[in-house]
């Protein structure tokens, strides 16, 4: 305030200074005139002479003298805009009038700068320290953030929670250490990782049914995954993860198969009976019974060997889940096995008026499998060829050599076909189409219990259709001879591999 009054007072002292020798010079005009016998009027314009021509340097040295503190303000915001840029900073020990005033009000536009720089600065690492970010933090969902080495740079509270681990236990860690997860296909959040990093700036995918193994007793957690990717970024949050816990949900399924499962098997002994009473009726009674009858038994023979197939899934689908299921594998002539597996569905087709054409390239190797799992693949996809057929009465199946050296199989429908839709849930486990699920029987579990068999197998399985005109289903085994070194390996000679659902993410022990 004392500056300010010190600045009142030099600039009054100016002005009552240069109104003064304003009025002297007035005053020195009217003297030197005075003597002189002239008009008043041109006595009076004389007079005033000096006092006019000195007016406009009298006015320019007030004005410079009063804008000359405002000025210095002025030079210094404009010193400190973003906007502006070469302008110089105000000589504050120039100033004549209320130097103190601005040099005390530049120090403080300069350090509200600073203020502003800092915050500035603080709102801005605290935007990319998601540890600050109210949402992130709070958030409900199991939240993580991945750098471009897949290492975590943050998981909120409830990440924690959810996998029993300390919030920060988890920073730093290799995703792939801190969340053990699998998945019910091949297509893994690591597979899936990898191949957007190759071609993708962005990508977002997300996973059904995934199942997070955790640690000390802490339950198994079953959910679905969602990730975005983004390649580069300045913050090096590449990869964002969102978990969705349905524990309750999934695992109220797999409880579903294994009751069934317990129920069902209590169907195998008398399934078992009424196949051998109709078997010996059938040798019993052949040629002794009317046509009629002979139909009647036809259809009852097909209908208990859907019912044992039926059995069969249930129950390996339950083996599946509790990791109980185990295939050995043999060489075996492909041909002769594939025959026998038709000939044991070959009723149901005949009943339904459907007739299965057959094709078997020459000189197939052998082949390794587990001879009663791949009965069971085929099983299912002739049986749901059957069912889909709609108003056709041929199926088609071919074995041959493809180009990757596996022997291939296909069974071809000239049906219903499957919508473009469907098709990434085929495999599903429970999955079925809801456009026809009324009038078309089934589980949805043959189908994904033949991609673990096949997968298990070392196999794949693969599916093209088209709405209205027919699927077609394809599965690969391996030759014999690709599996002499695994045989090499094992002590007892034979080759015992584990069919599950659930496949891991291949970077789990990643370092």
């Amino acid at each position: 305030m004392d500056n300010l009054q010190e600045l009142t007072r030099s600039i009054r002292n100016r002005l009552i200074i240069f109104v003064t020798a304003e009025n002297l010079l007035i005053i020195f005009g009217w003297f030197v005139v005075e003597h002189y016998d002239l008009p008043g009027y041109v006595t009076l314009l004389i007079a005033m002479a000096p006092a006019l021509i000195a007016s406009p340097f009298i006015v320019r040295g007030m004005t410079k003298s009063v804008m000359a503190p405002i000025t210095a303000l002025w030079q210094a915001v404009l010193h400190l805009s973003p906007t502006q840029h070469g302008i110089a900073a105000p000589k504050i020990d120039s100033l004549k009038v209320g130097r103190e005033l601005v040099a005390n009000l530049v120090a403080q536009i300069y350090q509200l700068a600073d203020v502003a720089a800092h915050t500035q600065a603080t709102t801005a690492a605290e935007a990319t320290d998601l540890h600050h970010n109210f949402i992130a933090s709070n958030l409900p969902l199991p939240f993580f953030v991945l750098n471009e080495s897949e290492i975590i740079q943050f998981a909120n509270q409830a990440a924690a929670n959810y996998i029993g681990m300390q919030a920060d236990e988890l920073i730093g860690k290799n995703v792939y250490m801190a969340l053990d997860m699998s998945f019910p296909s091949e297509d893994t959040f690591d597979s899936w990782l990898k191949s957007v990093k190759v071609s993708n700036a962005t990508a977002s995918s997300s996973w059904e049914r995934v199942r997070l193994n955790v640690r000390d007793n802490h339950p198994t957690r079953l959910f679905d995954l969602a990730a975005y990717y983004n390649k580069d970024n300045t913050s090096h949050m590449e990869t964002l993860l969102v978990l969705f816990d349905h524990t309750k949900q999934y695992s109220q399924d797999d409880q579903a198969v294994s009751f069934v499962a317990l129920s069902v098997h209590e169907l195998r002994t008398p399934l078992t009976l009424l196949r051998g009473y109709i078997e010996v009726f059938e040798e019993e009674l052949e040629g002794k019974i009317t046509p009629e009858l002979d139909d009647f038994m036809q259809k009852m023979s097909a209908q208990t060997e859907q019912l044992t197939a039926f059995v069969n899934n249930i129950l390996n689908v339950a083996r599946v889940e509790e990791d109980q299921l185990q295939l050995k594998l043999q060489t075996e002539d492909w041909g002769t096995v594939l025959k026998a597996a038709l000939d044991g569905i070959n009723l149901r087709a005949k009943v339904r008026g459907i007739e299965i054409q057959t094709t078997i390239a020459p000189g197939l190797p052998a082949v390794g499998i587990d001879r009663l799992s791949i009965h069971e693949v085929v099983n299912n996809l002739i049986d749901n060829a059957i069912k889909y057929s709609g108003e056709s009465k041929v199926i088609k199946v071919d074995a041959h050599m493809n180009k990757e050296g596996m022997v291939e199989t296909s069974v071809q429908d000239f049906g219903l076909g499957i919508s473009p839709s469907i098709m990434p849930n085929l495999f599903t486990k429970f999955y079925r189409d809801h456009r026809n699920r009324a009038q078309i029987g089934g589980t949805g579990l043959g189908l994904f219990l033949s991609k673990t068999i096949v997968t298990a197998h070392g196999g794949n399985i693969t599916v093209a259709s088209k709405e209205g005109q027919g699927s077609t289903f394809s599965f690969t085994v391996m030759p014999y001879t690709q599996l002499t070194e695994e045989l090499k390996q094992s002590e007892n000679k034979e080759i015992i591999r584990g069919a599950h659902g659930w496949i891991k993410n291949h970077s789990l022990y990643r370092r």
